[in-house]
Formats: structure tokens, sequence, C-alpha cells
């Protein structure tokens, strides 16, 4: 196995020897937040925790209180444009972005020079972790607006010095023709938007296995963890996929490794926590708890990302220590679907259905019919008999969820497809 690291020594470190260098970052990020920072002030000293240096070891994180998205928005709302989340003048700050607005209204995100140099730290581990390097022509299949979503990445490549093309400003024909002209090494995009763009490519006689594409980073949503939407996106492309975890308040923190055993959480630049969203508890199966340790010019400290997920703290077969999410982000804790007393994550469905090669593209319809709750799966299908695959699929659905699920036939082109974070969720009992 090729093994490449950005930073080999805190990536492969004792545990021990990582608790103290971020024990470290964590007591400076402090120091400054607490001085500057008139959002995080006033929860710090709510909580009384008023001296950055009374964080002597990791275990004081329990004394900090969680942040939760909410607050932040209301804070925006509270102190136009940008908020009061922020450790420095606005002469500081040289990046505006904002949150796709997938969960409402976008949030603004101001960065520093220097948080903006750390984004691209963190996009380096990821680029690393899928053995990308010097040599590699990076294409962001990407529309370049104000969210975000691959700005960063870009920034990482060119800090690599990497060649980084961009796909704004192209149809999805264009793209594929300039990624394949170009001699494009890798690509970034959403699952949904690899797989959208494999099905134009067959429909326009581009062959993408002829391609100089040997690495596809995904981003945005579960896909990249789910083996069947895996398989098929590698297959379409004749190369190899890595998972990415991260978000625009929070930073890069998540990257599959040439093992392919999960998704390592950057724990170099990150302090992680998982917890029982009930109790607020410690747990290995829970909701995502995150704290960046090279944003201080405008953080968030034990925020609690919504992501479900389920750790595993074993070594990796690369030689990293970070933990790693088991098969990702699992799903959104506020997307969860509760249909007759069953509890389902959409990526759990997702999972079933990319199963079956023969389902182009998929929709899932939650509704009320009389008083019951009916769960409906809407399905393009390329095959000979596709009464015969929607009966299969309804039958296995049904059995791996536990409950009777409807399978509906539709017409090849008629579900969206999705350039960004693909929104296949319609619950009409809302």
């Amino acid at each position: 196995m090729d093994i490449a690291y950005f930073d080999r020594k805190i990536e492969t470190a004792r545990r021990e020897d990582l608790a103290r260098h971020q024990t470290a970052r964590m007591q400076g990020m402090l120091r400054e937040v607490l001085a500057t920072n008139p959002f995080y002030r006033k929860k710090l000293r709510e909580a009384e925790f008023t001296d950055a240096r009374e964080f002597s070891s990791l275990a004081e994180i329990t004394r900090l209180p969680f942040t939760q998205k909410q607050e932040l928005a209301e804070d925006q709302m509270a102190h136009p444009p940008f908020g009061s989340n922020l450790s420095y003048p606005l002469e500081k700050y040289i990046r505006v972005h904002s949150t796709s607005g997938t969960m409402g209204r976008p949030m603004r995100w101001l960065d520093t020079r220097e948080s903006w140099d750390w984004w691209a730290r963190c996009w380096g581990a990821v680029y690393h972790a899928a053995g990308l390097g010097l040599s590699d022509r990076m294409f962001y299949a990407f529309s370049f607006g104000p969210f975000i979503g691959f700005w960063s990445a870009w920034a990482g490549s060119e800090a690599l010095g990497m060649m980084t093309i961009s796909g704004g400003a192209q149809d999805s024909r264009q793209r594929l023709l300039n990624l394949i002209e170009l001699g494009a090494t890798g690509l970034c995009c959403t699952p949904s938007y690899a797989l959208r763009l494999a099905e134009i490519a067959h429909k326009e006689g581009i062959h993408l296995h002829d391609s100089s594409v040997r690495c596809i980073i995904v981003a945005g949503e579960p896909g990249g963890s789910i083996p069947g939407t895996k398989a098929r996106i590698e297959e379409a492309w004749g190369a190899k996929l890595y998972d990415h975890t991260g978000a625009t308040e929070v930073g890069a923190h998540g990257f599959t490794c040439v093992a392919q055993s999960g998704v390592h959480l950057n724990e170099g630049e990150f302090l992680v926590e998982v917890i029982d969203p009930q109790t607020l508890e410690p747990a290995d199966e829970g909701e995502l708890v995150l704290t960046n340790l090279g944003r201080v010019g405008s953080p968030v400290i034990r925020y609690r990302t919504g992501d479900q997920v389920r750790l595993n703290r074993a070594v990796c077969e690369c030689g990293r220590t970070f933990v790693r999410m088991e098969g990702g982000i699992l799903g959104r804790i506020d997307q969860m679907l509760i249909v007759r007393g069953v509890n389902i994550f959409p990526s759990a469905i997702e999972t079933i259905v990319r199963s079956y090669p023969e389902v182009a593209e998929f929709a899932i319809e939650v509704y009320k019919a009389g008083e019951m709750d009916q769960l409906d799966i809407k399905v393009e299908v390329v095959d000979e008999n596709p009464q015969a695959v929607v009966e299969t699929l309804a039958r296995d659905a049904a059995h791996r969820l536990g409950l009777r699920v409807g399978v509906t036939l539709v017409p090849a082109e008629s579900l969206p497809r999705f350039e960004l974070k693909a929104r296949r969720v319609v619950d009409r009992r809302k």
C-alpha cells in the first residue's frame, strides 16, 4: 500500500502525544477568543470559564458550552451582516462565503488570511490521503457561487502546487469535454453529480475510462461512503473514489485514506467528540461534535454538527491514529424519518437503492394515507423488465427497513438531478 501523509508526525502520533498537541492548540485559541471574540467571550464567561490556562487537558472540554447552529444564525440576525463571532476587526478578513442553505437561510462566514491558509492545510491532508500530489491536475465541477463548497478545496490544491481547473460557467457536457481534453487526473464534486456526469457521458458517447481521471473526491452527501453508490461511481469512471466531510462553519474535517476503511477525522486540526444527542453524554455512536483549532478568526467550539456517526478508534491499516467514522456520516439527525415508529435515515434507503444498478435515479416521498404514514420510493429504471426490478426492490426494502415500502416506477429523466447537495426527500407530513 502506497501511503502519503500531509503531516506524518501528527497523523501517526501516539494518542498521548496527540492530546498534548491538541491541548496546546486549544489553549492558544481560547486565549485569543476570550480576549477579543464577543460571541464566545460571553458564552465562555457564562460557563464560568475565563482563563485559557484552565484548559490544562482535554478533560476540561466538558467545562465549555456546546454551540448549536441556531445560536449562530440568531447571532447573525441580531448583529447583521456577519454576526459577532469575529475575533478581529473586519479589515483582517479576506474571504466571505456562506453555507449552502440546504437546511434553511444561508449563514455568512468570514475567514482571515491565517484561517484561509488553515483551510488549505486541512485540504492538504485530504489530497495526500488520496494519493494526490504535485503532478496531478484537479478539476472542480462546481459553479463557484457564494457557497464555500469547493473554494476551499481549490485553495488546498493551489497550496500543494497542483494544476487547478475550474468547471464554473459550464454545463455538464462542457465539463466532461474540458476535464478530458485538459488531462485532469482528479475530480471534485458531489456523489450525485459524479453519477450525473457519468449519465451524460453515456448519452454523449464519451468514454470516461479513456480519461486521465484516476481519483474522485466527493463531498456534501453521504454517498461517498455508501457501498452501492461508491461502486457505481468507480465502475462508471474507472477511478478510485474518496469521501470527504466538512462544513462551512466548521472546516474540512474528514477524509478517506487509501485503506478505504472509514473516514478519518483530522484530529491534528479538530477536537472530536461524539455524544448521545438526548443525554449529551459521551458515546461511540451518536452526534458528532467538533472544535476547530486553526480558525481563530471565526471559530466554533463544541459545535453540534447534527451528523450521526459511529467511531472506530483502532489504528488504521494506513498507520494513521486518527479516529475514523465507520460508514462516513450515517445521516443527519434532523433528517431522520420516523415512519410508523421506525427510525430511518435517508442514507439507509440510498444504500438499498444503489445496490440495484438498473435504478438510474430515485426520490423519497413520505405522506399520510388516512392516519397511516406511507413511504414511497420513486425510481427511474433502465431495464428490459422494469416492473420486475420495482417489485424486487420493494420486497428488499421492506425486509431491510422493517416496514412496508412503496416503490413507484417513473419515466426516465423525470426526477431532478443535482450539482450540489441532492434533495431527494419530500416529507409531505410537515
